[in-house]
């Protein structure tokens, strides 16, 4: 069920449109514009030089993207609100989805998505997290349906402008403190966030961060002459370019590559290619968050600046719950590692038994228990 209204879709491939209110919520949005970083990527950069030139011949559309994640959410049978929060003076919008059935007054959840990924994949987390108090999840600037402008070239340029996006977006909301929960990059996202802004912050949920710990120099393997140079020439695109380039063999190639991975987590509430067909749309758009995670990341599987470095920096009294799903590629040390470091801090580090690195979809039941209980006391 949902209580969305038509909307005017906002143009996915640039962050200048001016197309009329796109907000829709309790009343209480507004626009706020805020001095941002002077150093933007050029117009001629990588893959956006050939995305503006190129023939759309890739089957999508932000049409299609919007129908797609509807067809995802029509499952829900609690009421949601639907909207674009209006950031930067109406230049960004950031794509919402509000849920407090019970109409609590907690300080309410806010899930950030991982890379290459959206608000709707949240589907089977949505319900029971926002049973007890206020729940809001959003598409990361430069992802899904949110404004998808040019971010700042650099690694702390790229992470500063998601981190101000998400201020600004909590500011336009007027919320006054916030449970970040964040997946994978998500979670990277926000511990970033909180770093900068930890007064807002009122408990920190990280599931199967990335960026936890730094890439260790002394494991990298020695690989041949030729295997570096096409590994160089694989790393100067974009890590989804191929799924854009190949056209109308996109939609295959996501079934081929993610679908036997991720489609399937929720075959317990389709039967058909939703979740993959979403998958790809969100990712067959403007790279504008691909471009700015390929600055942060390194090789893909590390952060240029590891949490590791700063996250004992976060204020004690903020505690900070780590899940992961132990059969996650990701590095299950950073939990440990971050014990370690913050030692006169809570911090829990759960492992969820046969779950991977979806582990808001493998076994989405015991994550939304184990979060809610985990939070009960951060009213």
């Amino acid at each position: 069920m949902t209580t969305t209204e038509p909307v005017q879709e906002p143009n996915l491939s640039t962050s200048s449109e001016k197309n009329g209110d796109m907000t829709r919520g309790s009343g209480n949005e507004r626009r706020i514009c805020q001095g941002r970083c002077s150093t933007r990527r050029n117009d001629v950069d990588e893959e956006g030089f050939l995305y503006r030139w190129m023939p759309r011949w890739s089957p999508t559309s932000a049409k299609l993207l919007e129908k797609a994640e509807e067809k995802i959410l029509e499952c829900l049978t609690v009421p949601y609100e639907s909207f674009f929060v209006e950031i930067d003076d109406g230049e960004n919008k950031i794509r919402t989805i509000k849920m407090n059935p019970s109409n609590s007054t907690k300080t309410p959840y806010v899930l950030v998505h991982g890379f290459a990924s959206g608000v709707a994949l949240w589907v089977m987390n949505l319900e029971e997290l926002s049973a007890d108090r206020p729940l809001y999840a959003i598409d990361v600037m430069g992802f899904g349906r949110s404004s998808r402008p040019k971010f700042p070239f650099g690694p702390e340029a790229a992470e500063a402008e998601f981190v101000r996006s998400i201020e600004e977006w909590r500011k336009a909301l007027g919320l006054e403190q916030i449970i970040p929960v964040g997946h994978s990059l998500g979670g990277f996202l926000s511990s970033a966030y909180s770093l900068a802004h930890p007064e807002q912050v009122k408990h920190l949920v990280l599931l199967d961060p990335w960026g936890v710990v730094k890439k260790d120099e002394e494991k990298t393997i020695e690989m041949p002459y030729w295997a570096r140079i096409i590994g160089t020439i694989v790393l100067s695109f974009n890590p989804l370019s191929t799924i854009r380039a190949a056209g109308p063999l996109g939609p295959y190639l996501i079934k081929k590559a993610r679908g036997e991975t991720v489609g399937r987590k929720f075959s317990s509430l389709f039967n058909d290619d939703r979740v993959t067909q979403y998958i790809y749309h969100c990712n067959a758009q403007y790279p504008a968050g691909e471009q700015a995670f390929k600055d942060i990341s390194m090789q893909v599987g590390w952060a240029r600046n590891a949490l590791e470095d700063r996250i004992g920096e976060l204020p004690a009294d903020i505690p900070i719950s780590m899940i992961y799903g132990s059969r996650s590629w990701m590095d299950f040390t950073g939990g440990n590692l971050v014990k370690q470091l913050r030692r006169n801090s809570r911090v829990d580090v759960r492992i969820i038994k046969g779950a991977d690195h979806h582990v808001y979809a493998d076994k989405s039941g015991q994550l939304n228990t184990l979060i809610n209980t985990l939070c009960k006391d951060s009213t």
